[in-house]
């Protein structure tokens, strides 16, 4: 009996940790970019979106990033067959946001020659709508799934709650906001180009992300014994 509790305590650590691990990739990967491509590329040049870090010198890092946290989510089961499901589901949807490449920014300074592609309105199209469910997805997952309990709740418990359903929301609001920038005419797009608005809004999506699955791995709010 106390080697299966021995197990069983290892086995919550894992998960913990792979919680951890996933949102900490989240929420760097934006910063890794940045500071890769200045002081590798040596290129100071924000691009367009987070995607658009696949035509430059940090283009692997991003690649291998969406990769690693595809497969962070399609091995982690949760608690029931639904929660391994959507974690799945977002998995995949990462795949295929690091294997279909957005079209290049026409913007960019700092391409890699290496990192060329020719435009491809399908890729692109596989890529924004994966992007899209990607984040979707998540955001379902902590509003809906990670808010459940069983048993009393602790305080901790709601207040964790409280920034799951925080940080599902924020990811939908920023993914409906970059639809919006996507949509606007021709001329005030390009004027709000400037201030790199998909960039910003994919990063406070990413932190939101990020944040939620740590919380879920009781980096800070852990129940007290």
């Amino acid at each position: 009996m106390e080697n299966q509790n021995c197990n069983e305590q290892k086995l919550l650590i894992s998960y913990m940790t792979l919680r951890k691990a996933v949102g900490i990739l989240g929420i760097f990967l934006p910063l890794a970019l940045l500071a890769g491509n200045y002081f590798i590329g040596n290129c100071c040049q924000v691009q367009s979106s987070i995607s658009h870090y696949y035509y430059t010198v940090v283009g692997d890092l991003f690649v291998g990033t969406m990769c690693a946290i595809a497969l962070f989510l399609m091995t982690y089961k949760g608690y029931n067959n639904i929660d391994h499901f959507a974690t799945t589901l977002a998995g995949m949807f990462a795949l295929l946001v690091a294997f279909f490449p957005t079209n290049e920014w026409s913007g960019c300074l700092c391409i890699n020659p290496h990192r060329t592609l020719d435009n491809s309105t399908l890729r692109n199209a596989i890529h924004l709508t994966s992007a899209s469910l990607f984040f979707i997805t998540l955001s379902l997952i902590s509003i809906f799934l990670f808010t459940k309990s069983t048993g009393h709740k602790t305080k901790e418990k709601k207040t964790r709650n409280k920034i799951y359903v925080a940080c599902g929301i924020i990811m939908l609001f920023s993914i409906a906001l970059i639809a919006s920038v996507m949509l606007l005419p021709s001329p005030l797009k390009e004027n709000l180009e400037t201030y790199r608005p998909v960039f910003i809004l994919e990063w406070v999506a990413l932190l939101a992300f990020g944040s939620s699955w740590l919380v879920k791995g009781e980096f800070i709010l852990k129940d007290k014994e």
